[in-house]
């Protein structure tokens, strides 16, 4: 299982690493070049939802297929939460017939439904524990 954590590069800057070796900025809304946390949630859940359908679209389009998938949700600051998260995936859909246009949005959401785990975290709740330790004598 690939192994997550954020390290502390400075003043409210921190970079996320995996054991695969990726990385990822986080940071203040006011800072250049980084993610909000917040930012990285939308982008996780956009990221999920275009994995989850990218089969049924391909098998549909083509394997060279172009996707955009845009989320969007202002946060409430008084209660510190997301109360909506909206998606919209962009792609050209000319070349299909009005009954394949709506077999595809079937698919498609039913797919993203089914199977992206990210947005069936966010609309069904999840536990979270947070714990401090103290690694002073490591």
């Amino acid at each position: 299982m690939t192994e997550l954590w954020v390290e502390r590069t400075g003043v409210r800057r921190y970079t996320g690493r995996s054991t695969r070796g990726a990385e990822v900025l986080i940071g203040s809304e006011d800072d250049e070049g980084v993610f909000t946390p917040g930012e990285l949630m939308k982008i996780a859940l956009a990221g999920c939802s275009g994995l989850s359908s990218d089969q049924p679209l391909r098998r549909r389009l083509g394997d060279d297929y172009r996707a955009t998938i845009r989320v969007a949700g202002a946060a409430d600051r008084e209660q510190e939460r997301y109360p909506l998260l909206e998606e919209s995936l962009e792609l050209d859909l000319s070349g299909l017939s009005p009954e394949e246009l709506t077999r595809l949005r079937t698919v498609v959401e039913r797919a993203i439904d089914q199977v992206c785990t990210v947005g069936r975290t966010l609309k069904n709740g999840t536990e979270v524990t947070f714990e401090v330790k103290d690694v002073g004598g490591e």
